[in-house]
């Protein structure tokens, strides 16, 4: 943990990147690198020429090398192959970064992204890995920083406050916390990270009754692009507080998470399977549900409809947030005579590890959302829409679509307002809304135009018959968005000028747009503007 120092004579003639690109001086990008603990005078800086290109990612590389040997990864190790193996997709596995650094500390993570600037180098950042996309928390020719080092979990004397490094993953919280009878709001995956799910809004399966995670983080501590760490919350920092709150990367680099706990005991959670000619008794049973939810705050409902081996299965994941069985919010999914039927009371960890069989990692991933007004008719429009375009891919190797529907209940969307409210635009004034997500898995990148014709098809239709019928919200849910949709501006124009208003005043050079590409920018576009053929 302890502060890395240059301990070469001379490391490079070069410096900075184009003023076009990061417009921070050499000094005071040195001043900071100092203040970190830096022996700047080693650094030998006698230009300011050197382009955002592969030469300034090259010369990190090798500064990093240098500053932190057990900390850096390059192709010339065999972890470095491991590394990049380890994502939850396989378009990000296909990525493949000029170095890997691993920070031990705040610290080392301003002063990588301090490096980053001087040098010209474009970087990503990793949590746990469990975006879809390529890009998103890797990048190609430059520096991907894995947080996975920042795994430091703290519970406040008081116990309502559980201090957790970025770098967690939700089961390694959950196991932390069961002992004390308490959870935080988090993610249901186990693997996936603490930092992207939060950071992109977070739902929970205890949502009902207290929103989103990032309506639960009490503190944000952030590493901005001066190098500067600060911490963000209601009284310091607050329109940071609220930016973070939703806003994903765009801000800086969030390296503690300090969460609001709460009592939690196990849960009765598990799955019932329906057969194909159930689908539409399962439909009535999530409508009843999503109009009814806001009774009962312990539940939790994830429906799906799946497609394997030929056949459509709908799904109905039930979670209650405590051990009663059969609680009567769920009555019209037990009703029906479940082809399976998994329910039974489990801790949280063992929930999130039975979620993470079936999100399993290596595969090609794709995820694309939208969102309505939640009716009936719209929910059985998503299902005929799913069942009508998944078979033009029945043929392609290892392919499992899930069409998979929750609701945003007005409960949910009153505990967003909460400490300032979030970023996400969501009101209790929406009403009920019925998000969607298409989560869709396959084998072979040569069925990839195919299949993401497919999804866009899916999406687009679903769209035009909520517009067409009054039902269309444009909010979009970062964590379940594709590269082709464009999320901060769903946000609604009020808060997306906002966002970017924080990161004019916080990253005024715009380093976490420019030098950080990947993921959801606040330029008002998607990812990736170029739409398979």
């Amino acid at each position: 943990m302890g502060v890395a120092r240059l301990v070469v004579a001379a490391l490079v003639t070069a410096s900075l990147v184009t003023e076009a690109v990061v417009a921070q001086s050499t000094d005071a990008i040195l001043r900071q690198l100092q203040a970190n603990g830096v022996d700047i005078t080693a650094l030998n800086i006698t230009s300011t020429t050197v382009p955002r290109a592969q030469k300034g990612c090259s010369i990190l590389t090798s500064a990093l090398v240098k500053l932190f040997p057990s900390q850096t990864l390059t192709s010339r190790e065999a972890s470095f192959s491991n590394w990049t193996e380890s994502f939850w997709s396989q378009q990000q596995e296909e990525v493949t970064p000029k170095s890997i650094f691993k920070p031990a500390c705040p610290i080392d993570v301003s002063s990588a992204v301090l490096l980053a600037e001087l040098f010209s180098c474009p970087f990503a950042v990793k949590s746990g890995g469990h975006a879809a996309f390529s890009g998103a928390s890797n990048i190609q020719g430059g520096l991907s920083i894995d947080l996975s080092g920042l795994d430091n979990i703290t519970l406040s004397s008081d116990q309502t406050v559980a201090s957790v490094g970025a770098g967690n993953v939700w089961v390694d919280v959950y196991n932390y916390l069961e002992p004390y009878g308490l959870s935080v709001i988090g993610g249901r995956v186990s693997t996936i990270g603490v930092g992207g799910l939060t950071t992109g809004g977070g739902i929970s399966f205890f949502s009902q009754e207290y929103g989103w995670a990032c309506d639960n983080v009490v503190n944000y501590e952030v590493v901005l692009a001066s190098g500067i760490i600060v911490n963000a919350n209601v009284s310091s920092y607050p329109d940071l507080y609220w930016a973070l709150r939703g806003g994903g990367n765009n801000f800086g680099i969030v390296t503690r998470f300090d969460l609001r706990t709460h009592v939690q005991g196990s849960l009765w959670s598990g799955s019932l399977i329906y057969l194909p000619e159930q689908s539409d008794e399962a439909i009535d049973a999530f409508y009843y549900y999503g109009v009814n939810a806001a009774s009962d705050s312990k539940s939790a409902v994830i429906m799906n409809w799946a497609y394997t081996q030929g056949m459509f299965f709908a799904v109905a994941d039930l979670e209650y947030a405590n051990a009663t069985i059969n609680p009567p919010i769920f009555q019209n999914f037990t009703a029906i005579p479940a082809y399976q039927n998994t329910m039974e009371v489990r801790t949280l960890p063992e929930v999130t590890d039975m979620f993470q069989v079936d999100n399993p990692d290596g595969l090609r991933e794709s995820y694309w959302t939208a969102t309505f007004a939640l009716t009936k008719e719209m929910i059985a429009y998503c299902v005929e829409t799913f069942e009508t375009e998944v078979v033009r891919a029945a043929n392609a190797t290892g392919y499992l679509p899930a069409l998979v529907l929750q609701v945003i209940s007005t409960d949910v969307t009153t505990q967003m307002q909460k400490n300032g409210g979030n970023a996400l635009g969501l009101s209790p004034s929406d009403g009920n809304l019925l998000l969607l997500n298409l989560s869709f898995m396959w084998g072979d990148i040569a069925d990839d135009n195919l299949i993401l014709n497919i999804l866009g098809a899916i999406t687009s239709k679903t769209i035009a018959y909520a517009k067409a019928n009054g039902l269309y919200k444009e909010y979009l849910y970062m964590n379940y968005a594709s590269q082709y949709q464009a999320v901060i501006p769903s946000y609604g124009t009020e808060n997306f000028n906002k966002l970017k208003s924080v990161s004019a005043k916080y990253d005024p050079y715009q380093v976490f747009q420019n030098l950080e590409p990947g993921y959801f920018k606040l330029s008002g576009q998607a990812p990736n503007t170029t739409y398979p053929s």
